[in-house]
């Protein structure tokens, strides 16, 4: 049997109605809004440290606990064990992140003024790629953390991965590693987007069924 797919691909080019519009306009506050706040935050706990310290990740810089003094402290443990600093710096690979936000909040509010389902299935596709391959740059980055260790430290351990998601033990430390509000901000405009496509696309199959091009 022949299928018509002809109504589906016109449907793809349909504008977005003035409800979808408006939904996918608001969604771009909590994306516009994860800049103002940690994406993540790593923080751990020792004997010596009994109230922990903790390091917070932004999509443009890297802060510290107490003002800025827990990165000085981290900073100094890391040195007895050969791992490189951290700092904003040392995590140069999430330097195009701002960049690639913004262009999604212009390319969004593209969509919800003038786009048509296919220009929200392409800003899906967007918001996929730049959310994995952030997590996948951030992952990596923590690797190299963890196992690039300077062979003349004064303490010798092994390489090591640290915790990405939870909770780890690593010689006398406890580290912790969890997404923080700005990845939930984040996360609502990623899963609110989706939901938006995945309604058209039902839409749309209905609407093929309803022609004639897909058999019942």
């Amino acid at each position: 049997m022949r299928i018509n797919v002809n109504p589906f691909y016109e449907f793809l080019a349909t504008p977005l109605k003035f409800p979808a519009r408006v939904v996918l306009a608001l969604l771009v506050i909590p994306l516009a809004l994860s800049f103002t706040q940690p994406l993540w935050r790593i923080s751990m706990e020792a004997p010596q440290y009994p109230s922990g310290l903790q390091m917070d990740i932004y999509a443009y810089t890297v802060e510290g606990g107490n003002n800025g003094q827990h990165i000085q402290e981290i900073n100094t443990l890391n040195h007895y064990i050969g791992m490189r600093t951290l700092d904003r710096e040392a995590m140069s690979d999430l330097d195009w992140l701002p960049f690639a936000l913004g262009a999604l909040i212009i390319f969004a509010l593209r969509v919800a003024a003038i786009g048509n389902v296919s220009a929200l299935v392409d800003l899906v596709v967007m918001t996929a790629y730049v959310s994995l391959f952030a997590f996948g740059r951030f992952v990596y980055t923590l690797y190299i953390f963890g196992h690039h260790l300077k062979p003349d430290a004064p303490v010798k351990i092994p390489g090591f991965m640290p915790a990405v998601i939870g909770s780890k033990q690593i010689a006398n430390f406890t580290t912790h590693s969890w997404p923080h509000l700005g990845s939930a901000l984040l996360g609502t405009f990623v899963v609110g987007t989706l939901v938006l496509l995945l309604v058209h696309l039902v839409s749309g199959r209905r609407a093929a069924m309803r022609a004639g091009a897909i058999p019942l």
